[in-house]
């Protein structure tokens, strides 16, 4: 599964890139999000709680980031474990562009891979859940940054 998109935020490069590592701001930004703690500057641990289609589950996982072209762009990879609903794995690649003094173009494509229960539902109803709660998160993210 790909997924692509862009969004305009009407705040600095820094900016945008320290909220993008501020787990605060990214626990209240994720859809379902419980619990992210942030390990080191590169690892954070997740717990998310989601519903696609009729399976629910809590995933717990790790993400492993790569700041080496940062601020500019980094990428980030990890898996969680849903138990009995399945696994998700999968990576993203973040581009930042700064397009005037206060905005920032943020570019991303983003692969997954997902097995067990959640992989029987039907590519479909995955892709247009996994574009929704993207859509959601870069909502919030926006209106966190931009407000402040």
């Amino acid at each position: 599964m790909d997924l692509n998109d862009e969004i305009t935020i009407a705040a600095p490069r820094e900016t945008v890139y320290a909220a993008l590592n501020d787990a605060d701001v990214l626990r209240v930004c994720i859809p379902g999000c419980e619990e992210l703690e942030k390990r080191s500057d590169t690892e954070l641990a997740a717990r998310v709680k989601l519903k696609i289609g009729p399976v629910k589950a809590t995933f717990k996982g790790d993400v492993t980031l790569d700041p080496s072209d940062a601020p500019a762009a980094f990428s980030l990879k990890g898996e969680g474990n849903g138990g009995v609903a399945g696994f998700a794995k999968g990576g993203a690649d973040v581009e930042l562009e700064e397009t005037g003094p206060a905005e920032t173009v943020l570019r991303y494509t983003a692969k997954a891979e997902i097995g067990g229960k959640l992989a029987q539902l039907g590519s479909r109803l995955v892709q247009s859940t996994a574009k929704k709660l993207s859509g959601q998160f870069f909502e919030a993210f926006k209106a966190r940054v931009e407000g402040g």
